[in-house]
């Protein structure tokens, strides 16, 4: 009924000449009304005959009509296009396009799918979807996003769902499956497995946030130089006008000592702003990868997860080194020095201290970015002798050997001078001095397990807990037990691979804080 009232509505608002909704309606004098276009063209054919008739009554007229705008009837033309054109968006809307999941169940034009079962599996329209909602058995069933994979589900030898992964070949597969060619292999449900990798995923992710954290901070200090550089090099070239008084004989050097100042500043600027940009290239890339695995993360399908966990966990290795050091140079103040020097030994000895100026501008180094050692050979060249602190050591641990060996167990003459505030009861012991940036020392280790460790400042203060290494910010250790090794820091732990040996190789990179602290500890 609705439908017939809409149409009886278009045809009282529609011109009989050209049958279609009235355009730019205007009203003659009998109160029809037409189309502009419409009635001008019929008149203007009947032009030669001086009469002038209304196409519906007839009505006739010798002199040519003027024609009045209609106004009520625009606007019911407007409202009856927007009623229209809403109707028809309202039912495109409801059904299924190119880019959209289809029900499974409609039949002729299918309707778009609001959900899909990971148990039947199939996408179903709201209509068709309801009996998941009333029905006692199928209220178990798994519902997701409307999903155009969900055949991806299925199992292409047995035709049933996949829910089980089997970890010995890394593949998800169905009950079928597993009774057959994987009969015997580790298997556990895909929900289960998912739970497993998602922890693994989340890991990643932390990794990714602190390397975009560390290179974050170090961009910020590379901007920080080139700041400094700029400043220290304007300075400089400011200064350079000490030559005025020597102008006559010194102007050729000025101006060859201020290209040679540009040329090293555009030199060094142009060093470190290439690292930036690599940084901040890294920094994207990761941030991308983050946002993949955040993407993974929230996927409700478990094999879709797990089908595209391994692509998307791996972590490519950092091509930048773990912090940037800052030699703690005054930059170009040198040249002034120098320029000063000539002022006051004048013409007779300026060749001997212009060979000073150009020294003092080549020589401006502000990145010791010195590339990690490939081999042990490399890594001995930073190799230091580290003896151990018998004031920190814990009472089960017993050094020897000029303190530079630690054994476990108990002498009864040491209860006499233990503290039982030397490292909060933690069963380890420190290094007996600073580190002076960047040094190597191998460790012979038998036993249980070993944790060895590098920490930015005294681990006394505060709880046993909190003070083992690695457990909090001031610390990074490496456990090694008998089967795997472990690296810990702020009690973040994660795997590290690699054949497990009785000796291991330290290497401590110099960081932003000025001393660092060798220590080993045993639990």
């Amino acid at each position: 009924m609705a439908k017939r009232g809409d149409q009886l509505d278009r045809q009282k608002i529609s011109c009989s000449i050209c049958l279609d909704l009235l355009k730019n309606p205007v009203t003659i004098p009998c109160g029809h009304s037409y189309c502009m276009n419409c009635i001008k063209a019929r008149w203007d054919g009947e032009h030669q005959r001086r009469i002038y008739s209304c196409p519906q009554c007839r009505e006739t007229s010798r002199q040519r009509p003027a024609l009045s705008k209609n106004i009520l009837l625009s606007k019911l033309v407007m409202d009856v296009k927007k009623t229209s054109r809403h109707q028809a968006a309202v039912v495109n809307h409801c059904y299924a396009g190119a880019e959209d999941v289809a029900c499974d169940v409609c039949t002729g034009r299918k309707r778009k799918a609001v959900k899909s079962c990971l148990s039947c599996p199939a996408s179903y329209c709201e209509d068709h979807l309801q009996p998941h909602y009333d029905a006692p058995p199928l209220k178990k069933h798994k519902l997701t996003n409307p999903s155009k994979r969900l055949e991806e589900n299925i199992c292409s030898r047995h035709d049933e769902v996949m829910k089980i992964f089997c970890r010995t070949d890394q593949q998800c597969i169905c009950y079928l499956c597993s009774m057959d060619e994987h009969k015997g292999h580790e298997t556990v449900p895909a929900a289960a497995e998912r739970i497993e990798k998602q922890k693994e995923l989340q890991e990643r992710r932390q990794q990714i946030q602190q390397r975009i954290r560390d290179q974050e901070k170090d961009v910020k200090l590379l901007q920080q130089e080139v700041e400094a550089i700029n400043g220290s090099a304007d300075k400089a070239v400011e200064d350079n006008k000490i030559f005025t008084d020597l102008i006559r004989l010194l102007q050729k050097r000025s101006s060859d000592l201020k290209q040679q100042i540009r040329s090293q500043q555009e030199t060094e600027v142009s060093r470190v702003k290439e690292l930036q940009e690599k940084l901040e290239q890294e920094i994207t890339e990761l941030k991308r990868k983050d946002a993949e695995l955040e993407k993974l993360s929230i996927t409700e399908d478990h094999n879709q997860f797990l089908q595209n966990y391994p692509s998307l966990s791996a972590l490519s290795e950092s091509t930048h080194s773990s912090s940037i050091n800052i030699r703690p140079l005054r930059y170009f103040e040198d040249v002034t020095t120098a320029v000063s020097e000539l002022r006051e030994k004048l013409q007779d000895i300026l060749r001997d201290t212009w060979t000073n100026i150009s020294v003092a501008v080549s020589d401006m180094d502000v990145l010791l970015l010195e590339p990690e050692p490939k081999t042990r050979a490399g890594f001995l060249k930073y190799s230091r002798e580290i003896t151990l602190d018998p004031k920190s050591a814990h009472i089960l641990l017993l050094l020897s050997e000029g303190n530079r060996k630690v054994t476990f167990g108990f002498k009864q003459q040491r209860l006499i001078a233990f503290n039982p505030s030397i490292v909060n009861g933690c069963c380890q012991v420190m290094g007996g001095e600073h580190l002076p940036g960047r040094c190597y020392w191998e460790v012979e280790w038998r036993g249980r397990a070993i944790r060895l460790a590098v920490s930015s400042n005294d681990n006394r203060i505060g709880s046993a807990d909190a003070n083992l290494f690695g457990s909090n910010t001031n610390s990074w250790a490496l456990r090694c037990d008998k089967n795997s090794y472990t690296y810990i820091h702020n009690n973040m732990r994660v795997p590290v691979s690699g054949p497990v040996s009785s000796r291991i190789g330290v290497l401590a990179l110099p960081t932003e804080l000025s001393k660092a602290e060798g220590r080993h500890a045993l639990r």
